[in-house]
């Protein structure tokens, strides 16, 4: 979160906006007086005419496209219950990182054998 002076909290984006649409200041003299590139004015003269709010979009990923499956994750379970095996025998035998099957058992509470 930006500090209270800072020249592109809401209300400093709001003004910048105001520059460029209600007094017609080119984007690149609002640069200049706000201390940011041209772009980063343009970016937020384009987000307001799109609507949208002139906050901080969040940076959550949206997706994780590697992330193990539930039915993987139900799969290494079994395979430590069943045969008693560590996370390198699993992680050979299910194409796995053993780093990753050790974060999934660690995440069960699986105890290391």
């Amino acid at each position: 979160m930006p500090h209270r002076n800072a020249p592109l909290t809401a209300t400093g984006r709001a003004r910048m906006v105001a520059l460029v649409i209600e007094h017609q200041w080119p984007q690149r003299r609002v640069a200049e007086r706000f201390g940011v590139a041209p772009a980063t004015v343009n970016r937020w003269v384009n987000r307001y005419r799109a609507g949208e709010p002139l906050s901080d979009r969040t940076s959550q990923p949206r997706r994780c496209p590697h992330q193990l499956t539930a039915r993987r994750e139900r799969r290494i379970i079994n395979l430590r219950f069943t045969h008693r095996w560590g996370p390198h025998r699993i992680g050979y035998r299910l194409g796995i990182a053993r780093s990753t099957v050790g974060r999934v058992l660690a995440r069960y509470n699986m105890p290391a054998l």
